[in-house]
């Protein structure tokens, strides 16, 4: 839907765009051309600003009152991109005759429109695809909740139960129309497009040859773990086997990534560097007066298969004598003026280019963790090894997805994203998350629990550790 709903806008508003422009023009080869590349650079400016504000994010904006004011921004970060064009390029008139004014109702009626019917879809459900989930344990309970934090996938969920004993609360508002013994009936009543199946392997075998037959009159089979890192993006680690990550076509790094993406971080650091230079310069002269303390905090961090190497960054809080505790939300109250700053928009992230060019870290991968938590996550995380097969980055998928940890919990939770990366390794991947950064670091998003989408999986407690750091953890 968002892939169509992209789309469809940006097609819709191309040819309105360009037949109010060419409008004003006049006719001719010239004109039109001139009215069509108009066209697209607007275009172009709407998509990219509508994705920065997250006007493509179903999760985040759900409805006409929440996307007004991101639909608002982003047409004023149009009208800022334009107005920079024109200012490097004066021969180059945007609106071409046609009044300013009809060109904003055009980028803002459209979307807001085109909006208000997927809304509209999406509350009333028309052609909803009919999904079975079969199984009621805590993978199955995991996956309701993920389902029914994405409306947009118009998925009319039904239950199938292992036992007749009633499912727990967690998914008992979903209709439960058979168990296990039933199925074939069920099957024949429902008619469903897509099998979700959330069982163990021995009571997956008891429901097989019914499950082939399905497949052969065309319903798509699906495991639950698949279904749930395919929405989601991260990894249900507690429900994994370990022979799904043993045997998995992903978690394998390919030498041509490797290259590519080891000569991408070399450039963008080095190219970084030189340009940030004077900020770098500013920043550091400002941590020195903001506080007492080093400019620098320097930390012993885990890297490439368990290597270690010292992380640099500019410091944000005040130092103390003893040690603290290791979590975020036990330290706010030594984070600096200027360090709470610095982490929003993620500035005292910028030594470690120095990291990356000395071979410590890439610019995308999962980040390094301290030395001091290792063995901590090691023996709490499922798979937490896995980490360590790529080299760690200055920005990774957990952080554009999650933000900063604030326990153990939480800890977790990254780590669903930070295997997700691991198992599906892409350049195509890394441009992503490198987008998605440059979001965060623009806006000042992701980098509080607040700026971050709510974590709707429930995690069984665990005690947090009281070994400590002087920074925080990410």
């Amino acid at each position: 839907m968002l892939m169509a709903l992209a789309l469809a806008e940006a097609a819709l508003m191309f040819s309105t765009l360009f037949a109010l422009l060419g409008q004003a023009a006049g006719i001719g080869p010239v004109s039109a051309t001139q009215a069509a590349f108009k066209a697209a650079l607007l275009t172009v400016a709407c998509a990219v600003s509508f994705y920065c504000c997250d006007l493509y994010d179903l999760q985040v904006v759900r409805s006409v009152p929440t996307c007004v004011p991101r639909l608002l921004r982003a047409l004023g970060l149009v009208l800022l991109a334009l107005a920079v064009v024109e200012m490097m390029l004066p021969t180059l008139t945007l609106a071409n005759g046609t009044p300013v004014a009809s060109v904003l109702l055009v980028m803002a009626v459209l979307p807001l429109g085109g909006r208000a019917c997927v809304y509209g879809m999406i509350r009333t459900r028309p052609y909803a695809q009919r999904v079975l989930l079969v199984g009621s344990g805590r993978m199955a309970q995991i996956l309701m909740q993920e389902i029914a934090a994405r409306p947009h996938l118009r998925w009319a969920v039904r239950l199938v139960t292992e036992s007749a004993a009633p499912p727990r609360p967690a998914v008992s508002a979903y209709p439960v129309v058979g168990t296990l013994d039933a199925l074939g009936t069920v099957l024949q009543r429902l008619r469903p497009r897509r099998i979700v199946v959330a069982l163990d392997e021995r009571r997956r075998a008891d429901i097989m040859p019914v499950l082939l037959e399905a497949r052969g009159r065309g319903i798509a089979i699906e495991d639950a773990v698949d279904v749930y890192e395919r929405i989601t993006g991260k990894l249900a680690i507690e429900a994994l086997p370990p022979a799904n990550l043993v045997f998995a076509k992903g978690f394998r790094v390919a030498r041509g990534h490797a290259a590519v993406g080891r000569a991408l971080s070399l450039i963008v650091a080095a190219v970084g560097l030189t340009l940030t230079a004077p900020l770098l310069g500013i920043i550091a002269l400002a941590v020195k007066l903001d506080s007492r303390g080093p400019v620098f905090f320097r930390q012993e961090r885990i890297g490439l298969h368990g290597r270690r190497f010292w992380l640099v960054k500019f410091r944000t809080m005040r130092p103390v004598a003893a040690e603290p505790s290791v979590w975020v939300r036990d330290n706010e109250d030594r984070i600096t003026r200027l360090g709470g700053r610095l982490r929003k928009f993620r500035l005292d992230e910028l030594p470690q280019f120095i990291n990356v060019l000395r071979g410590d870290m890439n610019l995308v991968g999962p980040r390094p963790h301290p030395v001091c938590n290792y063995e901590l996550f090691a023996r709490e995380i499922p798979y937490y090894a896995l980490r360590a097969a790529v080299r760690p980055g200055v920005t990774g998928w957990a952080q554009v997805r999650h933000g900063y940890a604030n326990n153990l919990e939480e800890e977790t939770e990254k780590m669903r994203f930070d295997l997700y990366y691991v198992k599906h390794l892409s350049v195509w991947l890394d441009l992503r998350i490198l987008v998605d950064t440059v979001k965060v670091v623009a806006f000042g998003l992701g980098s509080t629990a607040a700026d971050v989408r709510p974590v709707v999986v429930p995690l069984p407690a665990i005690t947090e550790p009281r070994r400590a750091t002087t920074e925080h953890a990410a």
